[in-house]
C-alpha cells in the first residue's frame, strides 16, 4: 500500500496527494474524487525484482451528485510458483524432486472510498476503507482493516492536500498454519523453531502536498507539484528526528494540448550507510511520459532512473478510462 498507483503520478515522483482529481484519487487523495464528472477506470501493472514479482491495481469511481462521489480499487503485489522444497527430503534421508511443490505469496489491499465537498467553498474531504488481505501459501495469512482520511483545498488555481495515511493505525492479524511452519523448522534444525508474531501493526503516515498548473500560450501548460512525506518516528529520511520525519518530492508535468505529456520528478531523499560506515544521500529521480486522447490515456513511468537510490527500479505501465467515451 506504500508503493503508489498510475504512471503518470509516479513518473512525478508520487506528488500526487494536491493535484490528483481522477478515480487515482481513491489511492492518492480520496478528496479529488469529488472533481471527477462522469465513471473512469484505472488499471495499471508493474514488474518488480527481475520480473519476479507483480504490481497490479484497477479503480473504478464515480459522481454520486454533484458534491460527492464514491470509488472502489484493488492492489495484488504478488509473487507466484514459488518452489516449496520443505518435503525435498524424504524419511529415509532420500531426496525426491517429486516432492517439490509451488506456492505463492501476495498481499492485497482492498479500498472503498467516498468524498465530498465541504460547505466551505474550495474545500473537499475522502475517507478510505481499507481491507488487507496476505496470504503466503499454506503457511499463513491474515487479515486487517485501516482508514485513510484527505482534504484538499484549491485558491487562486493553487491547489493544497493533506493525505493521513491508516490514521487509526492499520492492523493485521496472522493465522499460522502451524502444520506446515512445522516443516520449514524440520527442514532447518535449530532454526524457526518459534512461531512469528501473529499482529502486525502499521502506523500513521502524512502527506502534504501543493500543486499548480500554469498555461502558457494556450496549447502548452506545466504542472508543478511538491509534496512533504512524513513518518512519525526516526527513519533514514532525509529529515529525522524522534517525533517526525520527512522526505520531499518535486514533481513536474509538461503538456501540449491536453494531448501529450512529459514528465519527471525526484523524490525518495534517503541517508544511506555505506560499507565504509559513511553515509550519503540516495533520491530516486523519475521520468514518464502520457498520451491521452477522447477518454482515453495511456501512461508509462521508469522509476529511479540512474539507480541513484536503494530502490529498484521497474517500467510501469497504467490505462485510464472515462466511460461517457461508450456511452457518446
Amino acid at each position: 500500500m506504500n508503493i503508489g498507483v498510475d504512471a503518470a503520478a509516479l513518473g512525478m515522483a508520487n506528488t500526487a496527494v494536491a493535484s490528483t482529481n481522477d478515480v487515482n484519487s481513491v489511492y492518492w487523495n480520496p478528496a479529488g474524487l469529488v472533481q471527477l464528472e462522469d465513471t473512469q477506470i484505472g488499471l495499471m501493472h508493474a514488474n518488480y525484482f527481475a520480473n519476479i514479482a507483480q504490481y497490479d491495481y484497477i479503480a473504478y469511481a464515480k459522481p454520486i451528485d454533484d458534491r460527492s462521489a464514491f470509488g472502489i480499487s484493488l492492489i495484488r503485489f504478488g509473487v507466484d510458483d514459488i518452489l516449496n522444497t520443505t518435503e525435498l527430503i524424504d524419511s529415509q534421508g532420500n531426496i525426491d524432486y517429486n516432492r517439490i511443490s509451488l506456492f505463492s505469496t501476495a498481499d492485497y489491499g482492498f479500498t472503498f472510498s467516498y468524498a465530498r465537498k465541504l460547505p466551505v467553498q474550495g474545500f473537499q474531504y475522502g475517507v478510505n476503507a481499507k481491507i488487507i488481505r496476505r496470504i503466503i501459501g499454506n503457511f499463513a495469512d491474515s487479515w486487517g482493516f485501516g482508514f485513510d482520511v484527505g482534504l484538499q483545498y484549491e485558491r487562486n488555481n493553487w491547489n493544497f492536500g493533506l493525505m493521513l495515511r491508516d490514521i487509526t493505525t492499520t492492523y493485521n492479524v496472522w493465522n499460522i498454519n502451524e502444520d506446515e511452519y512445522q516443516k520449514i523448522a524440520d527442514a532447518v534444525p535449530g532454526q524457526n523453531q518459534e512461531l512469528p508474531e501473529s499482529t502486525e501493526i502499521t502506523a500513521p503516515k502524512a502527506q502534504l502536498g501543493l500543486s499548480k498548473k500554469f498555461i502558457i500560450r494556450y496549447d502548452y501548460s506545466l504542472l508543478a507539484a511538491a509534496n512533504l512525506n512524513m513518518r512519525f518516528s526516526r527513519t533514514n529520511d532525509i529529515v529525522s528526528s524522534d517525533f517526525v520525519s520527512i522526505d520531499p518530492a518535486l514533481g513536474f508535468e509538461f503538456g501540449y494540448t491536453n494531448l501529450v505529456f512529459l514528465r519527471a520528478g525526484v523524490g525518495n531523499f534517503q541517508n544511506i550507510q555505506q560499507l565504509d560506515n559513511t553515509k550519503k544521500v540516495g533520491f530516486q529521480p523519475n521520468i514518464g511520459l502520457g498520451f491521452k486522447y477522447k477518454g482515453i490515456q495511456v501512461d508509462y513511468a521508469l522509476t529511479d532512473l540512474g539507480d541513484q537510490s536503494a530502490a529498484l527500479y521497474s517500467n510501469i505501465f497504467s490505462l485510464k478510462v472515462d466511460l461517457a467515451l461508450f456511452r457518446n
